[in-house]
């Protein structure tokens, strides 16, 4: 039982910290700049599914030509 009120305890710690951070202009900063590099990351990976076999294609061609 002990370790499960830790656990519960570092859970609200974490979420009373993350509130604050939100509440704090530099923290909504930080939150924005987060969810653009996410964006970012989501769709560099969604051009690289869509293009993967295209690209591999591509650098197979070159690698051939060497």
């Amino acid at each position: 039982m002990k370790k499960k009120k830790g656990f519960i305890k570092s859970i609200t710690e974490c979420i009373t910290s993350i509130v604050c951070i939100a509440r704090d202009k530099r923290g909504a900063t930080l939150i924005e700049m987060a969810l653009y590099i996410a964006l970012v990351v989501i769709v560099c990976i969604a051009v690289v599914t869509t293009l993967g076999d295209k690209l591999q294609s591509v650098f197979q061609t070159i690698v051939s030509s060497l």
